[in-house]
């Protein structure tokens, strides 16, 4: 048995669930998130206990890995509409920073020409200075997803360091070229 399956979601005050088909829709102050869920998989909200289970046919392979996941996707949407989720850049080098202007997220790295990217809908964009980007939004996929989308334009590099890094991340520094006597 799958020990993150089989736990109950429990579902806190002021979240709506509805499941119906293969969909289930959780509704909270953060915003409204839906999932269609895998047909192998059955999803039952219990309103007496206030909390999701999610039970599969059999213990085949498929169906042992679908219903984890299953359960932790729906957990991730209840956390997510009740807190959002957060992910924090942190940008280094001489120049680089970042601006925003509406759903434009403007990127100047060290290259030619300033990167523009889209800010995903759902998805909220803060720039607390010009050094520093807040994703944040209650899918915990979309906002992971962008912030990597953000640090892939220029990943931090080991020689000095420079690039556009997830807050806290460490990056292991090389020696440079070592001259000769």
């Amino acid at each position: 048995m799958s020990r993150i399956g089989k736990k109950p979601v429990a579902v806190p005050t002021g979240v709506e669930i509805k499941v119906d088909g293969g969909t289930i829709t959780v509704k909270g102050k953060q915003g409204e998130l839906k999932f269609t869920y895998h047909p192998a998989m059955s999803v039952e909200f219990d309103s007496e206990a206030n909390e999701v289970n999610v039970i599969r046919p059999d213990d085949e392979r498929k169906n042992r890995a679908l219903h984890g996941l299953t359960r932790a996707l729906i957990a991730n949407m209840v956390q997510g509409v009740e807190t959002p989720f957060v992910k924090k850049l942190e940008i280094q080098g001489v120049g680089y920073q970042a601006s925003l202007n509406g759903q434009k997220l403007s990127l100047q790295v060290g290259f030619a020409n300033t990167i523009v990217l889209d800010v995903p809908q759902g998805v909220n964009c803060e720039l607390p200075n010009a050094t520093n980007i807040v994703v944040s939004g209650p899918d915990k996929h979309m906002v992971g997803q962008f912030a990597a989308n953000i640090r892939s334009v220029r990943p931090p590099e080991p020689y000095k360091g420079k690039g556009i890094r997830y807050e806290g991340e460490y990056v292991r520094r090389k020696a440079g070229k070592a001259f000769a006597n």
